[in-house]
């Protein structure tokens, strides 16, 4: 503070200042209330020298008092800010006006807080500036649950970008794929041109592997669910990388009684590798890849910016001693086609597919790290109890009657070559393309459609209103879902609505002709 005026002194370590009849005075009051305030609070002379702070500081700065005091307050300085923002700060108070605003701090220790903060001018009975004060409150969690808020909704439209870009490719797929299988069908096996789109063919699997990354990321991509003992598919993992990557010390705390989750082992294998093989690639000289499994129970308002339900969870940590990742890598380390490898060597689609695997789980996935001290993943998926048991389609032969298929697609690509693929495989085949014309076209026709392929996007009635309506006309019928999206979210709803089957374009005639065999042969 600034000079005392008879030499008093204040006593503001317990604020024991009473008047001549015992009683607390009201300037012991004031100091008791700065004292017990959760807001930091700094008193500094004209040149920024700090001459009093209260408790609140050293708790939330990790100074002590004694380290503050007689200290410029620019100890505080995580040098985030550019010089004219602290000439404006100053130009402010030194103009005798109150600055607001906020901080980004360097504590103690050397990590960062942000605060928000007023600094105002303490004036004496002239008028005269003889101290500044700042109240600071610390904002770091709320901070922090913004920038998950907002990863949150960002992850949300790239995603929804990103699943249709998927769905549509998967669409063009679909007449290419087509119409090599219709070509593979006619030409002999010997035959150069027959060996050119089976080049072609390996090429469009290529691209539904890709598509496939897109729709791991943006909708979901869980295609067989089971009940998963994770520590098992840590431990393989674990196995695996220990043996080729000899400069790494593999450590593991898996716990005993680990819940079960529901889920696809082959997404969640995929996730796992994406974070083994980053951590070995940040270890170059060696360092330790530490793995661990817990249970716990989450309160909704744990994590709200993630949009997860109260329940009980599974938490994995994957987390290594390697290089680490700078704010800028951290920030958009979930963003697909991001890639920290030069260009050409990656698509930067592993991570953006890994964050939508786990999302579609109905779980989440945090990273932290800082250059130079490594980083940690961590994942959370929901924990079940009791195992579940997943219904399978048979797969025998049906009668070799001649059969009627009603091909419902918006896309006149789609009708050609699903038309002429059911024709090459013995089919009759009816089309629409809407699914107001589907329902039309099954009322007219209902006595001699066998089985139903039903596109699930389309504008107007979707896919599964149609099929409600169809249903509705008659409760038996016989329809395959398809789409170029996956079998998750509305997919699998419309398949518990009583939907027989789904196939995911692009399809062959050989996975056309095992699908259809299979659904008209189940009676139920």
């Amino acid at each position: 503070m600034g000079k005392k005026k008879n030499n008093e002194k204040v006593n503001v370590d317990n604020g024991r200042m009473q008047n001549l009849d015992g009683s607390r005075s009201f300037q012991a009051l004031l100091v008791t209330a700065v004292e017990s305030t959760a807001e930091a609070i700094i008193i500094t002379d004209l040149d920024g020298i700090i001459q009093y702070v209260n408790p609140a500081f050293e708790h939330i700065t990790g100074y002590s008092r004694s380290d503050a005091m007689g200290q410029p307050i620019s100890i505080l300085n995580s040098g985030k800010h550019e010089k004219s923002f602290f000439d404006a700060m100053w130009g402010t108070l030194r103009r005798g006006d109150i600055w607001q605003g906020r901080f980004l701090n360097r504590k103690k220790d050397g990590s960062h807080f942000e605060s928000e903060a007023t600094v105002s001018p303490v004036k004496n009975d002239q008028g005269e500036i003889i101290n500044y004060v700042s109240v600071q409150r610390d904002m770091t969690h709320e901070v922090q649950l913004e920038k998950q808020l907002r990863h949150t909704q960002k992850m949300e439209a790239i995603g929804t970008l990103a699943g249709g870009i998927a769905h549509d490719f998967n669409n063009l797929l679909m007449g290419i794929q087509g119409n090599i299988s219709l070509s593979l069908a006619e030409i002999d096996s010997n035959s150069t041109i027959f060996g050119n789109l089976k080049k072609v063919e390996l090429y469009v699997q290529n691209g539904v592997e890709l598509t496939k990354n897109l729709l791991g990321f943006a909708r979901g991509g869980k295609y067989e669910i089971h009940m998963l003992n994770v520590n098992e598919l840590l431990n393989e993992h674990t196995l695996i990388f220990s043996r080729t990557n000899k400069d790494i010390s593999f450590r593991t705390h898996f716990a005993r009684d680990l819940r079960s989750v529901e889920a696809d082992r082959g997404q969640i294998d995929q996730v796992i590798l994406n974070l083994f093989m980053n951590a070995v690639r940040a270890m170059p000289d060696g360092g330790i890849l530490a793995v661990e499994t817990q249970n716990l129970t989450i309160e909704k308002e744990q994590y709200s910016p993630y949009k997860v339900k109260a329940g009980t969870y599974i938490k994995i940590t994957v987390s290594d001693t390697g290089i680490g990742m700078d704010e800028e890598t951290q920030r958009r380390l979930f963003d697909p086609f991001f890639t920290t490898k030069e260009m050409g060597r990656g698509i930067g689609l592993g991570m953006a597919s890994a964050y939508g695997i786990i999302k579609n789980h109905e779980g989440f996935i945090t990273v932290d790290s800082q250059e130079g001290q490594g980083t940690r993943f961590e994942i959370y998926l929901p924990a079940k109890n009791e195992p579940a048991a997943k219904a399978t389609i048979a797969t025998t032969d049906s009668s070799s009657a001649k059969k009627t298929v009603l091909m419902v697609d918006d896309e006149d690509m789609i009708i050609d070559v699903g038309t002429r693929m059911l024709n090459k495989l013995g089919y009759d085949v009816l089309s629409a393309v809407s699914g107001e014309e589907a329902i039309e076209v099954y009322k007219q026709n209902q006595h001699k459609i066998d089985l139903i392929i039903l596109d699930m996007v389309m504008p107007q009635i979707s896919g599964g209103e149609a099929f409600d309506k169809l249903r509705k006309l008659n409760p038996d019928v016989k329809v395959i879902l398809s789409s170029g999206y996956s079998i998750d979210g509305e997919a699998t709803e419309i398949l518990d609505r009583g939907c027989r089957a789904f196939i995911q374009k692009p399809f062959n005639l050989q996975m056309l002709a095992q699908m259809i065999k299979a659904v008209l042969k189940n009676k139920s």
